[in-house]
């Protein structure tokens, strides 16, 4: 019986260990390709081998280790080195027209498309 209740324990201990480390990657993993490298054109932290990226990674997994959350890895590092190192920047009132700007395209194309095919259907009954 104590055999049994070792097994099952040593089983507990080691899945939620496994677990825990395999939920810190892939936050990890995340938050990397979320971050842009400033020093390669184009490239998330994750992708790229820059001394950087390399520095930033590390700061990721240590503010990780400390408990600290996406969101307050993302702002100390916005605070750090700008909007510019999030390739998903927060809704603001500095860039509120560069998210809606493309509703608004998209709205007023359905307008006019709507307009030329009612305009169309007129021209034909006529």
């Amino acid at each position: 019986m104590k055999k049994i209740l070792i097994i099952f324990f040593l089983n507990f201990v080691v899945n939620n260990f496994n677990f825990s480390y395999a939920e810190e990657t892939k936050l990890q993993l995340e938050i990397y390709k979320n971050l842009r490298c400033l020093i390669c054109q184009g490239q998330s932290i994750a992708d790229s081998n820059s001394d950087f990226a390399q520095t930033v990674k590390l700061v990721v997994k240590d503010k990780i280790e400390e408990g600290k959350t996406k969101e307050e890895i993302y702002d100390f590092l916005i605070s750090k080195y700008g909007e510019w190192i999030v390739y998903k920047p927060k809704l603001n009132k500095h860039n509120i027209l560069l998210w809606s700007f493309p509703y608004f395209i998209l709205i007023f194309g359905g307008i006019i498309i709507f307009i030329l095919i009612k305009k169309r259907k007129n021209q034909r009954l006529n």
